[in-house]
């Protein structure tokens, strides 16, 4: 009998440790609180991820002269050019904020018609990532798929010289505008200890997003979902 709970206790801890290797890391660096006082300067050459596979990234350019979104290893990163949003492909982009991860597979969970706020969404976020096996004292991944009631998005262009940062200021400093009814994938991180990081004050996730056509794509700052949306978690 002492035999067979030695195995079972090493089969359980086996099992533990293979869960844990295989927890999905996620990596930032540089932090809103630091972009908040003025300092703009790149903390990351984006190429260097540019072989990474299965990544999903968002941030801000450099000087914040645009929004860095990619999936799945495709780059969707926006500036604004002649008063107008341009999508750039390319990875030749250093940031001055960055949160990103390598997530090879997805488990799709519905998001029911009870979710119907910003604090109720993170609130399920944090629900299915706990269910699932994450540990929230961790960064969670996270993809929201479908066609969004309304989402209200900036592109940031912040003037050269202004050293006097709010929030509202990064939303407005460059084009914004809001999307009805319109398909869209979301890529975003959640987190219960990043505030001031890589979330603001009043929320426990950063989102962007991009357009099913791929000719729009930015930070997200209000999402009203629609019905039949998705929540994709990294499958563990």
């Amino acid at each position: 009998m002492r035999s067979i709970l030695l195995l079972l206790s090493i089969s359980i801890l086996l099992g533990c440790s293979q869960k844990e290797a295989t927890q999905i890391t996620t990596q930032h660096q540089g932090a809103l609180r630091t972009l908040m006082g003025g300092d703009l300067s790149a903390v990351m050459a984006v190429d260097s991820l540019s072989k990474k596979e299965h990544l999903y990234a968002l941030g801000a350019l450099k000087d914040l002269k645009g929004e860095l979104q990619i999936f799945d290893g495709k780059s969707f990163t926006t500036k604004v050019q002649d008063s107008a949003v341009v999508v750039d492909s390319s990875f030749e982009q250093e940031a001055s904020l960055i949160v990103y991860a390598n997530v090879s597979d997805w488990i799709a969970v519905s998001i029911p018609a009870t979710v119907n706020s910003q604090k109720s969404l993170e609130e399920f976020i944090e629900a299915k990532a706990a269910a699932h096996g994450f540990s929230l004292e961790k960064p969670v991944p996270f993809l929201i798929e479908g066609t969004a009631k309304s989402l209200r998005w900036h592109v940031i262009d912040w003037p050269n010289g202004d050293n006097q940062h709010t929030h509202e200021k990064h939303r407005t400093s460059g084009l914004n505008g809001n999307l009805e009814n319109a398909e869209v994938t979301v890529v975003g991180f959640f987190s219960l200890h990043h505030t001031a990081v890589f979330t603001h004050h009043t929320t426990n996730v950063h989102m962007h997003f991009k357009t099913q056509d791929g000719q729009l794509a930015g930070h997200l700052d209000q999402l009203e979902l629609g019905d039949n949306m998705t929540l994709k978690l990294p499958k563990l």
